[in-house]
């Protein structure tokens, strides 16, 4: 995946924490965040994981390569939605969903990602 890109969806992301930005808790998950966009670039490329239609990444091959940083991501993305949708008044679950699609959007060829309905294309 093309790094400028995931930066790009991470800005997005990062986009909606301004409102703790200038907290501990906002910059320490914008810095893990940062931190983890090379290694989540590769393991996209090599098929590894995908984007799944919640917003999370998700394994699609048996290796567990990088779960440490899968996990991490996703923890930390589920932080940011619970923390969005606090602020608008809707579900974490339905700002996941909403990224889902976002980033659907912008990703590059070659990426797996989930559609709506749970079936699997690579873009």
């Amino acid at each position: 995946m093309n790094k400028r890109i995931y930066a790009a969806i991470i800005a997005m992301i990062l986009a909606a924490t301004f409102a703790f930005a200038g907290t501990s808790f906002g910059e320490n998950i914008k810095q893990r965040m940062a931190s983890r966009i090379p290694a989540i670039g590769d393991l996209k490329a090599k098929g590894t994981i995908g984007e799944n239609n919640q917003g999370y990444l998700e394994f699609r091959t048996e290796s567990r390569e990088g779960q440490d940083i899968v996990t991490g991501e996703n923890t930390d993305r589920k932080a940011v939605y619970e923390h969005i949708a606090q602020q608008q008044g809707i579900t974490a679950d339905f700002v996941g969903q909403r990224r889902a699609a976002q980033i659907a959007e912008i990703a590059d060829p070659g990426i797996w990602l989930q559609d709506p309905s749970g079936k699997w294309y690579k873009k």
